[in-house]
């Protein structure tokens, strides 16, 4: 990917973005390609191998929403097990510098590393996606990555990467590999349950990418616009409505 694209989806600092105020252990890995990578993993509810039926969640995002994650640890005991926010390449302590192909790699490595924990139970899996993050777990899923995954949610992803980047810099599509875009995966997404969450005040990603996101999508789904959400801030503005679709049977 041209630099100036790499750019455009991606700025990468070497900013150490950490769970203050909330508690969690840091956790380094190795990604497929041989890139060192960190995340962040906080243990909610440590009954989890006593009460095998709560979700792990792990999220995908840009790494400056791991640190208002603790607004996860706060009121949703019965839902949220555990959770870990992974920092993607060329960010934090994270080596490497960001791509559409690296992203992917990062993501499916992540998985991987809450899959093997003995405190986490690897068949009750919910990958959590905002903005890019979205994308990349569509990627993850479509590309035949499945085991122990329970639930999909999306929040302010984008359809196409070609489709968001001309809305802000027109023509400027071309420059991106369009094999990664989440438009291309998410029917296949399905039996797994999917929920989608956007705001209709996002001004960075227009809610109509979840809508058209959601027309692509097959059975189980369920689409969720927050009239006053900001982009990936309408989960939390509404998150106890949201986790209680999760809570409600969002996963079998």
């Amino acid at each position: 990917m041209p630099r100036v694209a790499i750019n455009f989806f991606y700025y990468p600092d070497d900013k150490i973005y950490g769970p203050d105020p909330w508690s969690a252990e840091s956790v380094e890995f190795t990604a497929k390609d041989g890139t060192r990578l960190q995340g962040w993993l906080s243990l909610l509810r440590r009954a989890l191998l006593t009460t095998p039926s709560q979700p792990s969640f792990m999220l995908t995002a840009m790494p400056e929403i791991c640190p208002p994650t603790g607004r996860w640890s706060v009121g949703y005991p019965s839902v949220i097990s555990t959770f870990l926010c992974l920092i993607i390449a060329g960010f934090g302590k994270s080596k490497g510098t960001p791509s559409q192909a690296g992203l992917l790699d990062d993501t499916q490595s992540a998985i991987n590393v809450v899959r093997h924990r003995s405190d986490v139970n690897p068949q009750r899996l919910v990958l959590f996606g905002q903005s890019i993050g979205g994308a990349n777990i569509l990627d993850v899923i479509g590309r035949g990555d499945r085991e122990g995954i329970r639930a999909v949610i999306l929040d302010s992803t984008f359809a196409s990467y070609a489709t968001i980047a001309n809305q802000m810099i027109p023509g400027s599509g071309y420059l991106l590999d369009e094999s990664y875009s989440g438009e291309n995966y998410i029917a296949s997404v399905s039996p797994i349950p999917l929920l989608l969450i956007h705001g209709k005040a996002d001004h960075v990603i227009p809610w109509q990418h979840s809508e058209k996101l959601y027309s692509l999508a097959k059975e189980p789904k369920r689409l969720i616009l927050i009239p006053d959400g900001e982009h990936i801030d309408a989960f939390f503005r509404s998150s106890r409505r949201c986790l209680s679709r999760t809570d409600g049977g969002l996963y079998p």
